[in-house]
């Protein structure tokens, strides 16, 4: 016997008279007159028709418990993590932050706990988006990565990085300025499309000219000054450096102090985030700009958003950085950026 066609919330919207989003609205509790609300659970329960669980309660503020994963010692990440925080806030979500130090155990550790902890969602910059853990985490919580697309767990939304056009732009911006030999700090964490630093950085460095030489680092200021360091003391010493995170640059400057090198004449430093940091250290760090309010209202919408409104386009949405030239850049010899 062939079995009755789910409902949809089309079908509600239909019989409602309303269009798609009010009816959801109306569904969720959010707009709508409270006549128009009860017309509107009266005819999904005629239909048949049920909310999702997770969105339900994540938009009602019923058991409504985010917890927001990072790795707080990266200045960009515990920015956001903020913004995230604040904005799921005014929602009357209850929200938490874990921080997870760049550790693939940690992460899954904090994964694990989530059952126990009563939690409706997760918002997560993950540390390794390919990691098997992501398909343990139960079908109720409602999971929502941003920068990396979870492998196992592909139906989850999640917020992408156009980190091809930022990797290419900087290594152009260098390269047009003169210099042969760039150093690529990226973070120590495990590769994947969504970091293309790896894949891209020494295969566009060549089309350019460029001797690229890719060197994991950990995010915090100062580890990545030590890791820095090391590389500046080399024989082959990179006459610029492009750091896949601001606190990784700011770790770099400190480095040039130690061995003797002069930002930007004798070291072109290139950050990666503008972070509130950025035009306050001397120079100015030339760096990339994401637009961080746009990127936390699409985490936070795709987060309460029932699952069967969730399109192509709210399921999986990019953000290209923009480059902000200052004074940490400079052709090689030069004074000034």
């Amino acid at each position: 016997m062939k079995e009755p066609r789910r409902r949809t919330l089309q079908d509600v919207a239909d019989a409602a008279g309303l269009s798609k989003s009010a009816t959801s609205y109306a569904l969720r509790g959010l707009r709508g007159s409270t006549e128009t609300q009860a017309r509107v659970l009266r005819v999904a329960a005629e239909l048949g028709y049920t909310v999702d669980p997770v969105a339900r309660a994540l938009a009602g503020g019923r058991s409504s418990n985010v917890v927001i994963v990072g790795t707080l010692r990266d200045l960009w990440q515990q920015d956001l993590a903020v913004m995230l925080s604040r904005a799921l806030g005014r929602l009357a979500l209850n929200a938490s932050i874990a921080d997870v130090d760049a550790s693939p155990t940690r992460e899954e550790a904090v994964l694990a706990a989530l059952n126990s902890r009563q939690v409706d969602g997760v918002v997560v910059l993950p540390v390794d988006p390919s990691a098997e853990y992501w398909a343990d985490v139960p079908d109720e919580i409602r999971v929502v990565s941003i920068g990396d697309a979870l492998t196992h767990r592909p139906d989850s939304p999640v917020v992408l990085f156009d980190n091809a056009s930022g990797v290419g732009t900087g290594l152009r911006h260098l390269a047009g300025l003169g210099h042969r030999t760039v150093g690529v700090l990226a973070p120590a964490l495990p590769a994947t499309p969504g970091r293309p630093a790896e894949m891209l950085a020494t295969s566009l460095g060549s089309e350019l000219g460029l001797d690229v030489t890719v060197t994991a680092t950990p995010a915090a200021v100062g580890e990545a000054a030590d890791a820095t360091e090391r590389l500046l003391r080399s024989t082959s010493r990179p006459t610029a450096l492009l750091c896949l995170s601001d606190s990784i640059a700011f770790g770099a400057y400190a480095a040039a102090r130690r061995v003797g090198l002069e930002v930007p004449r004798e070291l072109s430093v290139l950050g990666y985030d503008d972070s509130a940091m950025a035009p306050l250290v001397e120079p100015q760090l030339s760096t990339f700009a994401w637009d961080e309010a746009a990127i936390v209202d699409a985490a936070v919408d795709a987060l309460h958003t029932p699952g069967d409104e969730l399109d192509g386009g709210a399921r999986r949405q990019t953000f290209r950085p923009v480059f902000m030239p200052r004074g940490s850049t400079a052709a090689p010899g030069s004074p000034a950026g």
